[in-house]
């Protein structure tokens, strides 16, 4: 009457057929460096001067034509030139592990990542990784000291390397905008100059045209 049932599994049984837990893996770090956070140049007092010349007359030009918002652009893309060029980047670590890349404090996993690729600005080399997040849509991290073939060797076990850099339709717009605003600007400056001349002329045949009557 108490007796065990023939089909209920012994404890013995139960124990063998529960699934043993999952030890976690190892992360290895493959390769770890410092490097500053950005690219940086540091500009002399002659590079401002120009800059300062060229954002007033192109100020004065804008104010003509009352184009308000383009100045309001204008300056504050000329404070951000400032700034990056006074002040120095932070460096910061970066490290490529067999789980992902940790790059300023944040880690990413290889399967949030794409492909990556390098490119150079001024004397750093920077490490150029594609993501599958909105943002940031891409890394760059400067290599710093760091070996590139030892980056590409390490980091091409997990993600694809390309040797042509994919331009995205954000370099395409931003591209194609700047190269509008140019055009306008240079449309703009061309007409100015122009109308200057003009004023000149019909100021120069009106004096002389007044000189001539007194005689």
């Amino acid at each position: 009457m108490f007796g065990r049932n023939k089909n209920q599994p012994s404890f013995a049984q139960a124990s063998e057929d529960k699934p043993e837990p999952q030890v976690p893996k190892e992360i290895k770090t493959l390769l770890e460096w410092k490097s500053p956070s950005r690219p940086f140049k540091r500009r002399d007092r002659d590079y401002f001067t120009t800059i300062a010349a060229i954002v007033f007359l192109i100020g004065v030009i804008l104010l003509f034509i009352k184009e308000f918002l383009l100045i309001g652009v204008m300056l504050a893309l000329m404070f951000v030139s400032y700034v990056l060029a006074t002040v120095e980047p932070e460096e910061v670590d970066h490290r490529i592990t067999t789980e992902g890349i940790t790059t300023g404090g944040k880690s990413y996993l290889y399967s949030e990542l794409k492909d990556f690729y390098f490119t150079k600005k001024w004397n750093d080399i920077i490490l150029n990784v594609n993501t599958k997040l909105k943002f940031p849509g891409r890394l760059l991290i400067l290599l710093g000291g760091m070996d590139e073939k030892k980056v590409k060797e390490e980091l091409g076990k997990y993600l694809s390397f390309r040797e042509t850099p994919v331009v995205t339709w954000m370099d395409n717009g931003g591209s194609a905008k700047f190269g509008r605003l140019a055009e306008r600007f240079k449309a703009t400056v061309s007409q100015t100059v122009l109308l200057q001349r003009r004023r000149r002329f019909e100021s120069c045949i009106f004096r002389h045209g007044i000189a001539t009557a007194a005689f």
